[in-house]
């Protein structure tokens, strides 16, 4: 992996607190939280220069949209990930993570400058139309992405069903840009397939990691189990192109094949975001072994469950190299 998850745990930033109920749950763990001042002085010269815009820039500026871009530039500065997320925004991401939304069905972040395609989503009509992970997308129909924020850029992604959009990609191998024009869809991702390799094997795809995730992971691999006759000889597990998700939903998964140990820790400045989540008893594959695979797509915590399995023996990593997605965001 990118950013390997070394020990027997990987080392992520800033997660939210909570755990979701499942029949099996790991146990997250709290430490203190620290204290910290403002730095007045810096404030004093951020209201300086937030007034001298109002005042003497060119043209008239709303207040709301001043405070609006300052946050932006805020978050924009300190990672690829973290962003400011306003009402409608947040609305947004409430329905992505249910598993329903309308759009392209990729998975994109910044890199650059532009926006860079981290897995388009199973059976989505962007992955139809040929969108690759890794692909960065330079141009949205007519418009370069240069200088857009991760939000705009998805929001010009996003509209109404049955219209078209128009992506102008770099991609590696191609000496020119690529031209791929996609028609918008409500995305409807199940992020859970499952079915019978030779006899006794089972094989589990997971696009992403959604609330429901761990629960119909386990319904299927249940599935699987009475077509073997009870018990499966093995399991490969699919994570290529699986941007990640919710956190929880990967512990939870990951907890499903562990009997005890850490899965994962998160460290940060703040009290919930300083968690370890251990496993509980029982494997629902009672030993056998277990193969996963992953690719340059997989990211976040799909390497989380690839470092937790593989950290503890526990399956095989095969594929190639994954994203390198070693941090965590919460909503505050």
């Amino acid at each position: 992996m990118k950013q390997k998850l070394n020990s027997v745990v990987a080392a992520v930033l800033m997660v939210g607190a909570g755990v979701l109920s499942y029949d099996r749950v790991a146990v997250a763990e709290r430490t203190a939280e620290p204290e910290s001042g403002l730095p007045l002085e810096e404030l004093r010269v951020f209201a300086e220069v937030f007034g001298r815009i109002k005042n003497d820039y060119v043209e008239s500026v709303d207040d709301r949209k001043l405070l609006k871009y300052a946050i932006e530039g805020m978050l924009s500065g300190l990672d690829p990930h973290s962003a400011y997320l306003d009402e409608d925004d947040y609305r947004d991401l409430r329905v992505g993570t249910s598993g329903e939304f309308g759009g392209l069905g990729i998975e994109v972040g910044m890199e650059n400058g532009f926006v860079k395609v981290i897995a388009p989503i199973d059976d989505t009509p962007a992955q139809r139309a040929g969108v690759l992970a890794g692909d960065l997308i330079i141009r949205l129909d007519d418009k370069p992405v240069k200088g857009m924020s991760l939000d705009d850029a998805v929001k010009q992604m996003r509209g109404k069903p049955g219209t078209e959009v128009r992506l102008t990609i770099v991609r590696d191998g191609t000496d020119k840009p690529v031209v791929i024009t996609v028609v918008r869809d409500v995305i409807k991702t199940v992020s859970v397939k499952h079915r019978m390799l030779d006899p006794g094997f089972g094989y589990v795809r997971l696009s992403q990691f959604q609330a429901r995730t761990p629960e119909d992971m386990l319904n299927g691999i249940g599935g699987l189990k009475r077509k073997a006759g009870g018990t499966l000889k093995g399991l490969v597990l699919d994570l290529r192109n699986n941007p990640g998700g919710v956190l929880n939903a990967a512990v939870a998964v990951s907890d499903a094949f562990l009997t005890n140990g850490t899965i994962v820790y998160t460290e940060g400045r703040v009290r919930d975001s300083q968690l370890k989540f251990k496993a509980a008893p029982d494997d629902v594959l009672e030993g056998a072994p277990i193969v996963v695979l992953v690719n340059e797509g997989s990211a976040s915590a799909s390497e989380i469950v690839a470092g937790a399995l593989q950290d503890h023996k526990r399956a095989v990593i095969m594929g190639q190299q994954t994203f390198g997605k070693g941090s965590v965001q919460t909503i505050v």
